[in-house]
């Protein structure tokens, strides 16, 4: 295959939409999970202090940094018989769901009322885990070198949608499920809720079948040879300011995702005290609300464009966040507000999602066009460099602000933190859109003339 066949594309059939999405309701349960709910299970149900939590999970953030970064990079260097992505995806899956069931069952291996002993656990096996969460930028590499640039919303869509039905069963999974398991943990350790350690295992397979699957199904990216080396193409990329910019940007707005994502499910069970039904009602909002802004956000991204559609996405975020001030206020009910601010976080949360792997491989297409190298597998992975040390420090943040005093506000107890997040992530979401309409480049000449 000449460069102008892989500039061109073929056109893609619904198939292979779906197939190229399916992993992503595998990895999103279980990063879901880490993201979600492992803050809270660690600190609620194995009572570990939020502070030590936080330094976990954000040596994690670093550690996934660098495998993403590196696992891109190193596929994009040698084609082999099973093509650049797919060796990748076949050895590190089943690792990754292996550490995943290890890091959410510890009680399978020790004694967990031996917190220090409990802690390096939860330290060690995040790492693992998140070392081979780097599958995934081989994997999505794949976005740049098989789809054309005006079928990637669509891809996208598929992907994401595979995605927030994974997102949509471990947030039902934590709402319903898992407030219960804190409790039956928290009374005793020694035994794991079967339902929870059923779960957790066939959790931890969905990825390991569906990258399989993925393997089989998916057709080889196109031979094409990169000239230059890995060295050269880590230069090339440093050189390309736009890109830099962009990764520095999803940075920025992941300090406030990662907390929105990590404080959540807390905020709902500490300050709106929601009870079993009201859990099953905020799981179905949260699902069916990030399913249809997923639609919605592919057209306003074809009828606005991809800058103005994410400058709606923050928007959204910032007017929305601000509303947690309100567990401030004694309610008889919050059930009707919890509702409300769910909904607004599931419009931002999932028109947040498609972008990613859209603008990535948009760039990676934009250098091909002036070097005649498509190198989407570091184009791919180097942003979770930058995307990982902002939610690090993420994840810093959010183990200081849990610590805050406590507060008593009518008949509930708890710390100011529960409220404070909401305002500081709509901050950081006011710098992200300033930072977009000024430096960002997003919507490139070239598309129009495909």
């Amino acid at each position: 295959m000449n460069q102008e066949e892989i500039i061109t594309r073929a056109k893609s059939k619904t198939s292979k939409l779906v197939t190229f999405g399916m992993p992503k309701f595998g990895t999103s349960i279980i990063m879901g999970f880490a993201d979600f709910a492992l803050f809270a299970l660690y600190v609620l149900g194995y009572q570990i202090t939020p502070f030590l939590v936080g330094i976990a999970l954000g040596l994690g953030k670093l550690t996934i940094a660098t495998s993403q970064f590196f696992f891109g990079w190193v596929s994009d260097a040698k084609y082999t018989r099973w093509g650049r992505r797919k060796p990748y995806l076949i050895i590190l899956s089943p690792i990754l769901g292996l550490s995943f069931i290890f890091l959410l069952l510890p009680g399978l291996i020790l004694d967990i009322t031996n917190l220090d002993v409990l802690f390096i656990w939860l330290l060690v096996w995040y790492q693992i885990f998140n070392i081979c969460y780097g599958v995934t930028s081989p994997y999505g590499a794949w976005m740049a070198e098989q789809f054309r640039v005006e079928v990637r919303p669509r891809a996208s869509q598929y992907e994401q949608f595979f995605g927030m039905v994974g997102y949509a069963v471990i947030t039902a999974f934590s709402m319903v499920i898992l407030t219960e398991v804190f409790e039956k943990i928290q009374t005793n350790p020694e035994n794991i809720p079967p339902e929870f350690l059923y779960s957790v295992i066939i959790f931890g397979i969905f990825p390991v079948v569906l990258f399989y699957l993925a393997s089989l199904l998916m057709a080889k990216e196109p031979h094409f040879k990169i000239e230059s080396n890995i060295i050269q193409n880590l230069k090339t990329i440093l050189k390309n300011k736009n890109f830099l910019l962009v990764a520095i940007m999803q940075g920025i707005s992941g300090i406030a995702t990662i907390t929105i994502t990590g404080i959540m499910l807390i905020y709902i069970v500490e300050v709106l005290q929601f009870n079993d039904m009201d859990y099953i009602i905020a799981a179905g909002i949260m699902i069916f609300g990030m399913l249809g802004f997923l639609y919605i956000w592919r057209r306003v991204i074809q009828k606005l464009g991809k800058k103005q559609s994410l400058l709606c996405i923050f928007l959204l975020g910032f007017l929305i966040l601000p509303l947690t001030l309100i567990g401030l206020i004694p309610m008889d009910s919050s059930l009707i507000f919890g509702i409300l601010f769910i909904l607004g976080l599931a419009g931002c949360l999932s028109g947040w999602a498609l972008f990613p792997a859209i603008m990535y491989a948009d760039i990676a297409e934009d250098d091909e066009v002036k070097t005649g190298e498509l190198k989407a597998g570091i184009y791919t992975g180097f942003p979770s460099i930058t995307l990982n040390l902002f939610q690090a420090l993420g994840l810093f943040i959010m183990g200081i602000i849990l610590e805050l005093p406590d507060i008593v506000v009518g008949p509930l107890t708890f710390s100011l933190g529960l409220v404070l997040w909401g305002p500081l992530c709509s901050l950081i979401f006011v710098i992200t859109y300033w930072y977009i309409r000024k430096f960002i480049q997003l919507d490139f000449v070239w598309e129009k003339n495909q």
